[in-house]
């Protein structure tokens, strides 16, 4: 294994490790480079993956990361074990790591030191700053010693001490200074003036890291600004807010062109030539006088195995069926999809059809903020989004590190005062409670939208590649899995018995919910 090497920049990195990274950035770095960091484990609260912290943690490496659950940016990074890594600071070793060559020229055994001393930090690192905090052991904890906390800006040491040694005005210069004090323990590295100012708001304060390291995090001379928001508005207008004061982008889906997507967001990380029309079974159920499905429902049916299909190949993907047997009705020449990876989206390219009804709760009359329409020259010809996957990149989901977090909000449900907003962090079945009460309207009566949007399984865990992992199965209750503590240093694509999902429609809207009742991902139409 080779050592990893890194510059401490307090406030900002651990090298490429930088604070505002999504975990998806930090995933897909760390996999790349296997020798180097051969273990990962990720924790996550198995009821609330993307509401509470998610960790992850390098054994091997000695460090430890924490990511926010909705944004899943990495707000800490603590070093646990500073014999693990090699780290330096302005070009100086934070602790000089003993060489093979040292270990066996020496004749008598080498003391080991674990962490920097605070005379070091003081004298050669860093140099002075205001006085630490004292942090006292647990009172039910009598093995748990108490901690000296030496902050600097965006950086912070942990010394362990005896809590009989510290009172109240204790020098602490001369305690820890002392040749008998121990090294420190542990380091972090955070936004903010101290640790003590910074923990407070660790988890909610906003953090972008883009404007300085856009090219660390993904690699490339010009990263588009990030998508960090996605409003749907009903009637297929969506606006994406991002990053960097760059103004909103909308998205009118059927009339938004591939040459606009690629202005605004940069050309796709992969292109997925759409052909994948198992579920078009349903189409055939239209005329057979059972469970009679309206176009929104054949839409749901036909297109429900995109929330796998779209991202799950590479840029070169086209049908393997050569003779065309599997074509069906719908299906045009040159359809595909746009796969954004850092985004956390994928884009449906298709020839323009109408996009879903306006909310009942809606004036359809009304286009406040609605982009100019777009006139098409020659609609039979030209391909325009028709569509968007939102996804949810949850920890143990089957799709976990293909997208960054797409985080949004139903705005047409957001009208009433008083309410919640709705949106990526909200629990499916507030979601839906909130849905069937804004579209009741449209429905005969409760037994008709109940039928309408009644769920439908889909099992990820078949076959040997994920184009061969839909299924229906018959209810929810054979589903399997849900959220778990994952290693994931082998890949996330060798994890398998995640479980199934369940497609639950309304007008315009597919979600995939997992059996938490995390929403995984949501396609608008």
């Amino acid at each position: 294994m080779s050592l990893f090497t890194a510059q401490v920049r307090p406030g900002q990195a651990l090298g490429f490790l930088v604070l505002g990274a999504t975990l998806h950035d930090i995933l897909t770095r760390l996999k790349a480079e296997p020798q180097r960091f051969p273990k990962l484990d990720l924790v996550y609260e198995l009821t609330s993956p993307v509401k509470e912290p998610v960790i992850l943690s390098l054994p091997t490496n000695g460090i430890r990361l924490r990511f926010d659950g909705p944004e899943q940016r990495l707000r800490l990074i603590e070093v646990l074990d500073f014999t693990k890594s090699h780290l330096t600071y302005n070009d100086r070793d934070v602790l000089r790591p003993v060489t093979t060559a040292q270990a066996s020229s020496a004749t008598s055994p080498i003391p080991s030191q674990s962490g920097p001393t605070y005379r070091h930090i003081y004298k050669n690192l860093l140099g002075p700053t205001f006085p630490g905090e004292y942090i006292q052991p647990d009172a039910d904890d009598d093995t748990a010693a108490a901690l000296y906390v030496l902050s600097y800006p965006g950086l912070a040491f942990s010394f362990p001490i005896e809590s009989s040694l510290w009172s109240t005005g204790k020098d602490a210069v001369s305690l820890l200074s002392s040749s008998t004090s121990p090294p420190a323990g542990s380091m972090a590295i955070f936004s903010g003036d101290s640790w003590v100012d910074a923990r407070e708001r660790l988890f909610t304060q906003t953090i972008d890291p883009s404007d300085k390291f856009g090219a660390i995090l993904k690699g490339k001379d010009s990263v588009p600004a990030e998508v960090r928001l996605v409003k749907i508005y009903g009637g297929g207008r969506l606006e994406l807010v991002r990053s960097r004061n760059h103004n909103p982008f909308w998205i009118k889906l059927g009339h938004t062109s591939p040459q606009e997507l690629v202005a605004e967001l940069g050309p796709p990380d992969a292109i997925y030539r759409k052909s994948d029309q198992r579920m078009s079974i349903h189409k055939a159920r239209q005329g057979a006088g059972v469970n009679r499905l309206d176009p929104n429902d054949i839409r749901l049916h036909d297109d429900s195995t995109d929330t796998d299909q779209s991202s799950a190949h590479t840029a070169t993907d086209d049908s393997d069926d050569d003779n065309g047997e599997g074509e069906v009705a719908g299906n045009v020449s040159g359809e595909c999809f746009y796969n954004y990876f850092y985004h956390g989206i994928d884009v449906l390219m298709s020839t323009p059809t109408t996009p879903s009804q306006c909310p009942p709760s809606q004036d359809s009359t009304t286009q406040d903020g609605n982009p100019e329409v777009i006139v098409l020259t020659d609609a039979s010809t030209c391909l325009v989004a028709s569509k968007l996957i939102l996804h949810g990149n949850v920890p143990g989901s089957y799709p976990f590190n293909r997208h960054c977090r797409c985080r949004w909000e139903i705005q047409y449900l957001s009208h009433t005062s008083g309410e919640d907003v709705v949106n990526s962090e909200t629990p499916f079945m507030d979601i839906e409670s909130r849905l069937h009460e804004d579209w009741k309207s449209i429905y005969k009566n409760a037994e008709e939208a109940k039928a309408r949007q009644r769920g439908m399984v889909l099992n990820r865990d078949w076959g040997d590649s994920p184009g061969s992992s839909c299924e229906l199965l018959g209810g929810w209750e054979d589903s399997v899995g849900g959220g778990r503590l994952d290693a994931i240093g082998a890949g996330i694509e060798d994890v398998k018995g995640l479980g199934n999902t369940t497609l639950f429609g309304f007008p315009g809207l597919v979600f995939e919910v997992l059996k938490n009742g995390v929403v995984s991902s949501v396609t608008v139409f």
